[in-house]
């Protein structure tokens, strides 16, 4: 018998899909269906503690697509620029002719206390985690029509205030509020807006040097291993960090037709994070 897959004949624009949770909601929406944009900056931010995704990764999360069925669009374009963002879109709808879902996912993380937070490292987070995100919607809600899905990710720490991660909180903060504004602003064209509110995922992102310091100070190389336990107490339920394929299932709900109600919510996959 035949199974309808969720995303047939739709166009799905993903940031941040070089690596991590953009990776694996780009190949999840090809094997439902759509074929997609890929976008990630492909660069590293200096004031990050750890390693960004390079031009051979989105190239993989390319390959991995296209593998699944999807045409495929990918290029280097920095969600800092307007510009380049635009000519995307407009590629997109040359080569497309429509665009149906868009998943602003691109964005950095950081731990410093207050009295550590550089200007520098003020800015690249909210230009990146918030405007970004900015960038990204007023690029593509023109060419969204009734029936399109804007899906956002945030944080948990968008609903909550995680403390050493004051500019991440803010940024993270910002983009609810950015959806909820958008949510009402873009209803009437039925457009659906939503945010999804991760805890801990098991990506770089996550599990980096600069994080097992911060975990472990007391130790001179602390690593993996060493993190995992205090990590798993965390949250309510008996786990650490949630995988990308918990955070996929969520944002393809939002994005789909089974979400077709569902608008201006922040969806938490947090292992009960956020109820303690």
């Amino acid at each position: 018998m035949h199974t309808c897959k969720r995303f047939e004949g739709r166009v799905a624009l993903i940031t941040g899909a070089a690596r991590g949770q953009g990776r694996n909601h780009a190949v999840r929406l090809a094997e439902e269906g759509a074929d997609v944009v890929l976008l990630d900056a492909c660069q590293e931010v200096e004031t990050l503690g750890y390693d960004l995704a390079t031009p051979t990764d989105l190239e993989e999360t390319a390959r991995l697509a296209s593998a699944a069925g999807a045409r495929v669009i990918a290029e280097q374009v920095d969600v800092r620029d307007t510009a380049a963002l635009e000519g995307l879109v407009s590629q997109t709808m040359t080569s497309f002719g429509r665009l149906d879902v868009v998943l602003a996912n691109a964005g950095i993380a950081g731990s410093f206390p207050i009295a550590d937070l550089t200007d520098a490292i003020w800015q690249d987070m909210i230009d990146i985690n918030l405007t970004g995100v900015f960038r990204t919607v007023r690029a593509t809600v023109p060419h969204l029509g009734p029936g399109g899905s804007i899906v956002i990710t945030s944080s948990i720490a968008g609903m909550k205030g995680l403390a050493n991660n004051t500019h991440y909180t803010a940024a993270k903060h910002g983009v609810v509020g950015l959806m909820r504004s958008l949510a009402n602003e873009v209803a009437p064209q039925g457009i659906r807006v939503n945010c999804v509110n991760p805890t801990n995922v098991d990506t770089r992102m996550l599990f980096n040097d600069a994080i097992y310091r911060l975990f472990r100070p007391d130790l001179e190389s602390p690593g993996r291993e060493d993190v995992e336990d205090i990590m798993k107490g965390m949250h309510p339920l008996p786990t650490g960090w949630v995988d990308v394929d918990d955070v996929s299932n969520a944002v393809l709900f939002l994005a789909s037709d089974e979400a077709r109600h569902v608008t201006g919510v922040a969806l938490p996959v947090d292992a009960g994070a956020l109820i303690q």
